[in-house]
């Protein structure tokens, strides 16, 4: 085997492999997205969940805003918003959550983990969306 022969099987070989990992990225990015989908729509179960248990069983309380976490609060806010675009202190607001520095940064950063996880979209610095 010459040396020609062995850099045409090369490169056929490498040609091969990058088809794979292009096909491997496409499969990445279709289940990132289906990720999103399934963890939005996760999220909007448990929070209508709560809202029927504290409509429908009278000899139950209502479920308190409290005790729903943040995450649930924050994802419900940008479903019911879907194309508005959040600052993290107008979002507080929007919340009632304390708008006071260190409140905020920990906001900013769990934002930033639905950013990460696909749920959210980060068009401009300090400004999130809900993903479409």
């Amino acid at each position: 085997m010459n040396v020609t022969e062995l850099l045409r099987l090369l490169q056929v070989e490498h040609d091969e492999t990058a088809a794979r990992a292009e096909g491997l990225r496409e499969q990445i990015e279709q289940l990132i997205g289906a990720l999103a989908e399934v963890e939005a729509r996760l999220a909007e179960i448990v929070t209508t969940g709560k809202v029927i248990d504290g409509l429908t069983l009278p000899d139950h309380e209502p479920v308190p805003a409290e005790t729903a976490t943040v995450y649930q609060r924050i994802v419900t806010a940008f479903n019911e918003h879907p194309r508005r675009v959040f600052r993290v202190r107008d979002l507080h607001e929007l919340l009632g959550l304390p708008t006071d520095e260190p409140s905020i940064n920990v906001t900013r950063s769990r934002l930033g983990r639905l950013v990460r996880q696909g749920l959210l979209d980060q068009p401009g610095r300090g400004r999130f969306q809900k993903r479409t």
